[in-house]
């Protein structure tokens, strides 16, 4: 088993997932695994890195994929024994820093609630199961077409990006209920409105400055005991 620590990012064959690989590859010290469903489109992406002078790995990752999670999973435990980083881009916990990409739409979106939904999802007590009851709830209600009546916001993408953030809270109080002394940290980040296939031409940001917030998250200090169950935005924990 290898005692070089180890990172992964999913999703990132491309936009922030790609830069966000780049910059780790960069700066941690250990072996950055590049993730993506299309293993060709992966071993392209490792490819430009390696012109770069870079050296990340590839593994299939299909998140949609319980089957494709346990391969990866089972050949982490094996290799690594773990794993050190995993920042969730395209949307499993071991010991170390995990980052999910959400967005600072959740928060206006969060705005856009009534003040019932706005109470459940701000909630210190709210469950996991509680959350994916609400999000089916936002399906269901949109199908039929009533769901700004029920108090939810115009907004899918912004609805899913709360689930992002919410869980993340989530998660993170799981872990200090369940695994406080293995000093893991876990936040939720939104990189900013970054020029990538979904967002367009027109944003303002690069990948690579996209990338900094979740890369700052991912390479927290060992010895540091926050940011924890936190949503952060340009380095900065914001209120949720």
């Amino acid at each position: 088993m290898s005692n070089v620590p180890v990172a992964v990012v999913t999703g990132s064959n491309k936009g922030i997932g790609f830069a966000i690989v780049r910059d780790l590859c960069k700066q941690f010290k250990g072996d950055v695994y590049l993730t993506a469903r299309d293993p060709a489109r992966g071993q392209e992406a490792v490819a430009k890195l390696q012109e770069e002078g870079l050296h990340p790995l590839f593994h299939q990752l299909d998140i949609d994929d319980p089957q494709s999670i346990r391969v990866l999973r089972d050949f982490l435990k094996e290799k690594y024994g773990g794993l050190n980083v995993l920042v969730n881009n395209a949307g499993i916990a071991f010991k170390g820093r995990v980052v999910n990409v959400s967005s600072m739409v959740s928060i206006s979106a969060l705005g856009g609630c009534s003040q019932e939904l706005q109470k459940k999802f701000r909630s210190d007590t709210i469950t996991e199961d509680e959350l994916v009851e609400l999000m089916t709830k936002f399906v269901e209600d949109t199908k039929k077409s009533v769901h700004e009546k029920e108090g939810w916001p115009n907004t899918a993408y912004g609805v899913s990006k709360i689930g992002v953030t919410v869980l993340s809270r989530i998660q993170a109080r799981m872990l200090n209920e369940k695994r406080k002394g293995d000093h893991i940290l876990l936040n939720a980040c939104c990189p900013g409105w970054v020029r990538t296939d979904m967002a367009g031409s027109k944003a303002p940001k690069s990948p690579e400055e996209g990338a900094e917030t979740p890369v700052y998250l991912a390479l927290l200090p060992s010895d540091a005991d926050g940011p924890h169950g936190q949503f952060v935005s340009e380095k900065t924990v914001r209120t949720w």
